[in-house]
């Protein structure tokens, strides 16, 4: 199985107090990007980190430590996460296309990079998501064959993302907070990892992403509901994390206290 991996991360770490883009705040001695390159190394081949101009040469000196080949692109505006994915995912495609021309893709954020074939799954995972663990991985990769997404999900109170199922079991909604959305005392949420198949990263999502609208809430112009419009025509896959703990996002001093709390115990 041939994975690239895109982490969207133009965060600034201002909610977290610190100078740093968010993805290089320290988690138990080590950046954030660190924990994610090296949780994902053993199941991806390649990785493409979305961030914010400013942060470019820092996040690229950061990943010149990984032992996969790093593409770092940036995300001039901050416009939401599907249109981070989308620049993603066209660095991770044009790989694949310099190799069917004949050429060796060349990344000017770093230099060569090692020729490849399109990728068959592309892996995406915010660049806050280091809690996640190995098994939940582990599962992900059993479950994501014959899909066109697969994903973790955990129940839990109050929650941040709700996916909304039919009696079948189909998701049929995705509900969000953040843009207002009426959501139940306990939900089903994602933990920020997902696998795609190459025709639904490079072919349907860029159909979706054409009629788009920003958020009511949040004015960006949000990834999950893709999940809710493949699941019209295509399969959903998915599969329950280790620990509930794993769906934390890094946003405050609080959520990185807890999270290093659990890493360390782990």
């Amino acid at each position: 199985m041939q994975r690239v991996l895109i982490i969207p991360a133009a965060g600034r770490g201002v909610r977290l107090g610190s100078p740093l883009p968010k993805i290089l705040v320290s988690v138990n001695g080590r950046p954030m990007l660190r924990h994610i390159l090296d949780l994902h190394a053993p199941y991806v081949r390649h990785a493409v980190v979305v961030t914010h101009p400013s942060a470019a040469d820092s996040v690229r000196a950061c990943a010149a430590e990984s032992p996969m080949p790093v593409d770092v692109v940036t995300q001039d505006t901050p416009t939401g996460m599907l249109d981070a994915i989308l620049i993603g995912a066209a660095a991770a495609e044009s790989l694949s296309s310099d190799l069917d021309r004949g050429r060796s893709p060349v990344r000017s954020e770093r230099g060569p990079s090692p020729p490849t074939a399109r990728p068959s799954r592309v892996w995406i995972t915010w660049g806050d998501q280091v809690a996640v663990h190995p098994d939940t991985l582990a599962r992900l990769a059993s479950v994501e064959a014959g899909s066109d997404i697969a994903l973790p999900t955990v129940e839990r109170p109050d929650p941040y993302i709700h996916f909304a199922r039919d009696p079948g079991g189909r998701v049929v909604d995705v509900l969000q907070k953040r843009e207002g959305d009426l959501m139940p005392a306990t939900g089903e949420s994602d933990v920020g990892v997902f696998s795609l198949s190459a025709s639904a990263c490079f072919e349907r999502l860029p159909i979706y992403a054409r009629d788009v609208r920003p958020g009511a809430g949040t004015g960006e112009r949000n990834f999950l509901p893709f999940i809710a419009w493949m699941s019209g025509s295509g399969v959903i896959a998915t599969c329950r994390c280790t620990d509930p703990r794993e769906a934390i996002g890094i946003n405050t001093p609080d959520e990185l206290a807890t999270v290093s709390a659990y890493l360390a115990a782990r």
